[in-house]
């Protein structure tokens, strides 16, 4: 994905007055990309762009699930869990490489636990049908306490054990990007949308682009613009029409990540039902213990929230209960916030037939300028989501009718034997030719932390091939040294500042400027 290939593309099709895109798509998480990729896949000529990276919000930093939704379950929306264990299942098989089967236990402390949740776990079994990850059951207590070494023992009476999927959300988001430029999308990040441009009818027919790296603005012509900025979707929306309704309620869930040792064995626990009624998780990820979430009302959304303090202790303290080692603050190695885009119901006045409720997860609305906005939903059902905003646009934009392509459509680096690769199998067949940089590259083996097992070779390969322009870019979301050891990542950040300075032709004082905005940045990741 050479940037300057992808930018040239852009301008020229602008530059030249040739036909225009058939759909501009503006945002770079998941529903963005996966739209980008369902619409390049039936043929469609589609332009996505990213105002910052790709997946900088809400899509890098989640609780790296695929799954049902066990408490929908509890909430009796069975359709919303069968569509996302459908889609679980899909995922899985289009990326073997990035999508893991994961055994959770759920810990059963009173007499009634162990027939209700296993019981629950069965019909989840039975809901997943032949998209099932594999068979739950009722674990005695030194069945449970082997699975779960480190569980509170005091009052423990057995647990439950059932299956769901894990993956990094970074890296399948960056290979839906290579499915979808493999499949003739054009796709740029630090690149937002600063005008939405209209025709003498007054209908959407394209945006005006900024390069960041340039400054240089650009105007592109598109049938038909969707807004798939997440968060951020009420801004969009109003940049179209000032005066719209905010529809996003977001909501913020924090993260910590700790030590192994903490939860060793391969394992996760789920717990049921915390204080403020969530569900809570602490999960083996890459090498690491992964503790969340938690779920606070936000009044406003930024790029880079915070956790709160109280949020924070909130996640050690329920820790605490169900671990014979209490995790304290000076045990976390990093900590993120993410924020849901949570959609409000049409308020009183608005025109509710202008917006279609695909489900109770995600919407779709269009507003009188042919803006197609698509909100909510979770990563598990990406893949359904653009298919259904594929399919309307398909028809607002008078494209030829073309079947959805994306449920048997392999992702990028497809490889169901990646554990093969060892510690790059996250990168599919993609770690073969990071291998040879390894070798190529003078150091390209050499780690770029005592505590990090990423190597120069991974970096390199971030700016060569995957677009990433920052510091930030590079140890957030093509590595994921920031979250795997928020300290690490700023005791290196130096070195791999000149490297990739080297790489983009950028002099010292650039890498300095990088190393001092990623330094302040990541102070928010300490706990």
């Amino acid at each position: 994905m050479k940037r300057a290939n992808h930018l040239e593309r852009a301008r020229n099709a602008d530059l030249r007055g040739g036909e225009p895109f058939d759909l501009l798509v503006i945002g770079g998480g998941a529903t963005g990309v996966g739209v980008a990729l369902d619409a390049a896949a039936r043929g469609f000529r589609v332009l996505l762009t990213e105002a910052t990276d790709f997946g900088q919000g809400t899509s890098s930093r989640s609780t790296k699930l695929i799954h049902g939704g066990v408490r929908y379950l509890q909430q009796g929306n069975v359709p919303l869990v069968m569509e996302a264990l459908r889609e679980r299942g899909i995922l899985r098989n289009n990326a073997p490489h990035l999508v893991s089967d994961l055994k959770f236990v759920v810990p059963n402390y009173s007499w009634w636990e162990a027939p209700f949740y296993g019981i629950g776990m069965k019909v989840y079994d039975a809901l997943a049908g032949r998209y099932g990850f594999g068979k739950s059951r009722v674990l005695s207590h030194e069945e449970t306490v082997e699975r779960l070494p480190t569980i509170e023992t005091e009052g423990l009476r057995g647990g439950v054990i059932y299956h769901d999927g894990q993956f990094d959300d970074a890296r399948l988001l960056l290979h839906l990007l290579w499915t979808a430029f493999e499949q003739g999308a054009v796709v740029l990040n630090h690149a937002p949308v600063t005008q939405l441009l209209r025709g003498d009818d007054g209908f959407l027919r394209g945006a005006t682009i900024c390069d960041q790296e340039s400054g240089e603005s650009f105007d592109v012509e598109a049938r038909l613009v969707i807004n798939a900025t997440g968060p951020f979707s009420d801004q969009v929306r109003q940049l179209d029409n000032p005066a719209a309704k905010p529809r996003i309620q977001p909501s913020q869930g924090v993260h910590v990540v700790l030590p192994r040792r903490f939860l060793p064995g391969d394992s996760a626990i789920m717990v049921p039902h915390t204080d403020d009624g969530r569900v809570l998780f602490a999960i083996p990820w890459h090498d690491r213990v992964l503790l969340g979430t938690t779920d606070t009302p936000l009044d406003d959304v930024s790029l880079e929230p915070r956790p709160q303090e109280e949020e924070i202790d909130f996640l050690l303290v329920h820790a605490a209960r169900y671990l014979t080692r209490d995790p304290k603050r000076s045990d976390v190695l990093s900590v993120f916030a993410g924020i849901r885009p949570l959609v409000a119901e049409v308020a009183e006045g608005d025109d509710e037939e202008a917006t279609s409720k695909i489900s109770r997860e995600h919407s779709i609305e269009v507003s009188p300028s042919g803006l197609l906005t698509v909100a909510g939903g979770k990563w598990t059902t990406y893949r359904k989501m653009a298919q259904d905003v594929v399919d309307l646009a398909q028809d607002l934009a008078e494209l030829e009718p073309t079947p959805c392509a994306t449920e048997t459509l392999h992702i990028h680096a497809h490889h169901a034997h990646a554990d093969r690769f060892g510690e790059l199998e996250l990168y599919g067949s993609d770690a073969l030719e990071i291998r040879q940089l390894q070798r190529d590259l003078e150091g390209g083996d050499q780690r770029i932390h005592e505590r990090l097992e990423i190597t120069k070779a991974e970096i390199v390969w971030g700016v060569r091939e995957e677009m990433a322009r920052t510091l930030e870019d590079v140890l957030s979301r093509r590595t994921r040294a920031l979250l795997f050891d928020a300290r690490a990542a700023i005791e290196a950040a130096p070195t791999i500042a000149g490297w990739m300075a080297e790489e983009l032709g950028h002099d010292p004082s650039w890498a300095r400027e990088q190393v001092a905005a990623f330094t302040e940045l990541a102070q928010g990741y300490l706990a």
